[in-house]
């Protein structure tokens, strides 16, 4: 691998979500406060959505590490599940003893007085899913009566939902419209600019170890955030193959010539995309020949 050649302690472009590489841009600062004022309210359901690979469940984790002391959390990552299967779930996660045997009715009745317990003794429960568009109808369902849940003056459980944006196009049809009122909070995460995609890498290149001259320079960063539309997971795929391909040549410098390469082997990457940046290159080309053009004239 490139790590020794680039002098890195680490791969810095992986696409596990790794809260060590968290950078606070705006638009992951501006979520997080949304839940941290949501859930201080005590009230109803959160929802955060963004399109695959801007960053859902590095913030979903980063909530997770950061949430006050005071609340208890249960976390379902995978939330594909029937209504059943989601009972039991947040039981085992709230600590709800011998919950894969009981009856349905039983599983409820723990799972209320679990919550009352934890009441009582100041907490907060927050059921945090992740991948939320995955939930079945009924499972839907099935949460929003759980918010039912509450005493005179608070609600025992809320709920965060991370999701695509399929989730808001569910959320619309009329069967859904009660959940839909109880979400008081939402955020949309946006993709990054091309300043953000430039900071992005050059962080990730810092935390992993880089000290060396500069690898990505700007106008690389900018044609990256043009073909990746911002979104930090291709970033990572495109930065991370021109890596691989630079060691493999020897190179340490990133260049236009290794990002088509990385762009031509990356599926998810739009053809509008590459052809615009194909034409970039070409313009580029343009430029410095008229560019000699124009010396070569002065000198007449």
């Amino acid at each position: 691998m490139y790590l020794y050649h680039f002098g890195l302690g680490e791969l810095p472009f992986t696409l596990t979500p790794n809260t060590n590489f968290y950078l606070p841009m705006a638009m992951h600062d501006e979520a997080l406060a949304v839940l941290s004022t949501a859930l201080q309210t005590g009230e109803g359901f959160i929802k955060v959505v963004g399109e695959v690979g801007t960053g859902k469940t590095l913030l979903c984790r980063k909530l997770l590490n950061e949430i006050p002391d005071h609340f208890v959390t249960a976390y379902i990552p995978n939330p594909y599940l029937n209504p059943d299967e989601l009972r039991r779930a947040v039981a085992v996660e709230l600590g709800v003893k011998q919950a894969q045997r009981m009856s349905v009715q039983l599983l409820t009745q723990r799972i209320q007085t679990r919550l009352l317990e934890l009441h009582s003794q100041g907490h907060s429960v927050v059921l945090i899913l992740d991948e939320a568009q995955a939930l079945p109808e009924d499972s839907l369902e099935a949460l929003r009566l759980f918010t039912n849940l509450e005493t005179e003056t608070r609600k025992l459980l809320q709920v965060v939902l991370f999701a695509q944006p399929e989730l808001d196009v569910r959320l619309a049809k009329t069967e859904f419209r009660q959940l839909r009122q109880r979400i008081t909070f939402a955020y949309k995460l946006r993709p990054m600019n091309a300043l953000e995609v430039q900071q992005y890498i050059q962080h990730r290149l810092q935390v992993a170890g880089y000290k060396g001259a500069e690898l990505f320079p700007v106008r690389i960063c900018q044609n990256i955030a043009r073909v990746s539309k911002g979104v930090p997971r291709l970033v990572n795929v495109l930065c991370h193959k021109m890596l691989m391909l630079a060691y493999g040549q020897g190179h340490y410098k990133m260049t236009i010539k290794l990002l088509k390469a990385a762009v031509k082997d990356t599926e998810s990457i739009e053809q509008s995309s590459k052809i615009s940046l194909l034409a970039f290159s070409l313009l580029g080309g343009v430029s410095v020949l008229l560019l000699a053009y124009y010396v070569w004239v002065a000198k007449l």
